[in-house]
């Protein structure tokens, strides 16, 4: 049987007609945990009526463990693993899944090619559950993820949908705080690096920094985006410079780009902190390694980590665990010390 327009019905139009998630059609369709009688019975019925043909290998995923977990990146960088961040959440997953008998796999999509080998490696018999960090935008691999019918947990929310499960920080009270601190040391030109406009966590921590220069009437406008690198964090600020000299702060979405900030600056000679307060955002070891080191939002990495895979071993194990919030904290060193320098 076919659709209205006379081609077969998708998965989207079951999930419609039965009033479920996406992904719940895809967990009830292909007979995973985790699915009230109420949505089964409704997806059962849209399929019945619609003639949807399910994924036969994607039911069959359903009624075998393989023995393996997945971690999958959206990326188009083959280092991203590399990445002191990432390299921190997969030290926490390992901790995760140290007493069991499940093996860690690493899976990087890019955005725009290789969706084949995904869909392959996440609809064979190949893994028990997928963790899904960095996603970007609309991202296509959130979808193969959910057509998979596996248990997944994502690092992070993505910037469009809501997963069932996920594990977050509190990426937007980091931002406030950031600012706030600023603020509170009397500086008033305020400037933000922000990161890209696709990436959620690098949107809800621009809201958190327009919250607090909100509340102190300061001027939210003095915003560059770039990617979290050092050459993004560095470009960004020249940008800056150029369109407000007398600056005399900035808050900086990740420490890679607030270190590119302060070569920038330096390049400039301005003096950290006696001209321009800088704080970061992650509290990676870069931060303190720069001169001078980083005040910064230090966000609980490697729990991201650990608590992504625990919620994930629950979901296999049939359990229904809920998502989780993390908490962020300032932590302030000299480039934004918590009393400001007597100027020289």
């Amino acid at each position: 049987m076919t659709g209205r327009t006379g081609r077969a019905p998708t998965l989207d139009e079951v999930a419609e007609r039965a009033g479920v998630s996406r992904s719940a059609a895809s967990r009830a369709i292909n007979n995973t945990i985790h699915v009230s009688p109420a949505t089964r019975r409704a997806v059962e019925r849209a399929v019945r009526e619609l003639g949807y043909v399910p994924n036969v290998t994607a039911q069959a995923l359903a009624r075998q463990k393989v023995g393996a977990v997945v971690l999958a990146a959206s990326h188009d960088n083959a280092e991203l693993f590399g990445d002191p961040f990432f390299g921190q959440v997969i030290v926490g997953i390992t901790q995760a899944l140290e007493d069991t008998e499940l093996d860690l796999k690493l899976l990087l999509c890019h955005p725009e090619r290789g969706h084949d080998r995904v869909r392959r490696m996440l609809h064979r018999p190949r893994a028990d559950g997928v963790m899904v960090v960095a996603l970007r935008g609309d991202d296509p691999l959130q979808r193969m993820v959910e057509d998979s019918g596996l248990p997944a947990v994502y690092g992070g929310r993505p910037l469009h949908g809501q997963p069932d499960r996920y594990v977050d920080v509190d990426n937007r009270g980091g931002g406030r705080a950031a600012v706030e601190h600023l603020v509170g040391l009397g500086r008033r030109r305020v400037a933000t690096i922000a990161g890209p406009v696709d990436s959620h966590a690098a949107v809800a921590r621009l809201d958190g920094v327009t919250d607090a220069l909100s509340v102190a009437r300061l001027d939210p406008t003095l915003v560059e985006h770039a990617d979290f690198t050092w050459d993004g964090g560095a470009r960004a600020m020249e940008r800056l410079l150029l369109r407000d000299p007398t600056l005399d702060a900035v808050a900086a979405a990740s420490d890679n780009m607030a270190a590119g900030a302060l070569q920038t600056l330096h390049l400039h000679g301005r003096r950290v902190p006696q001209d321009v307060a800088v704080v970061g955002f992650d509290d990676l070891p870069i931060a303190q390694l720069t001169q001078p080191a980083l005040t910064t939002v230090q966000q609980p990495i490697r729990a991201l980590g650990y608590e992504m895979a625990r919620i994930l071993l629950a979901v296999v194990d049939g359990e229904a665990p809920s998502s989780l919030l993390l908490p962020t904290r300032l932590v302030v060193r000299e480039s934004a010390p918590a009393a400001d320098p007597p100027p020289r």
